[in-house]
């Protein structure tokens, strides 16, 4: 041998395809006409079983998922008097903060709850802020 490979011996030094030697696939060996016009008719007829069962596994996940969320979230409850930061990005809408400026102003005092997650804000001196807060945009300020 001069340092070539058995199989380089048998079939040359080129990689050649299955189609090219004639050697066809298994699918297309057993491929039956008649068997396959009646498997996708049986398809069809199991379409609306194969979404429905597709809709139940979607919906058991999402429970899964938010069940898994829900035991690791830390509710935040506020109640009037509570002192907290402001999103500063939220509080200034025009965007003339910079890069630098901090996330996070205040802090400012819960007026009054308007719903479970939602406040009206004042000042420490007693100045009504004129917009409705988000407990999603407010933290809790510890001294």
């Amino acid at each position: 041998m001069t340092g070539e490979s058995p199989f380089s011996l048998c079939f040359g030094s080129e990689a050649m395809i299955l189609v090219e030697i004639g050697v066809h696939s298994p699918r297309v060996v057993h491929f039956n006409e008649a068997n396959n016009e009646e498997g996708l008719r049986n398809l069809l007829d199991l379409v609306e079983e194969l979404r429905d069962k597709a809709t139940i596994r979607v919906a058991a996940y999402q429970q899964r998922v938010s069940r898994y969320y829900n035991k690791r979230v830390n509710p935040r409850p506020l109640k009037e008097g509570d002192l907290i930061l402001c999103n500063a990005a939220i509080a200034d809408p025009t965007g003339t903060r910079g890069k630098l400026a901090p996330n996070w102003e205040g802090p400012y005092k819960v007026k009054r709850v308007l719903r479970p997650e939602t406040f009206k804000l004042e000042t420490l001196w007693g100045r009504e802020i004129p917009r409705v807060w988000n407990t999603e945009k407010l933290r809790k300020y510890y001294q």
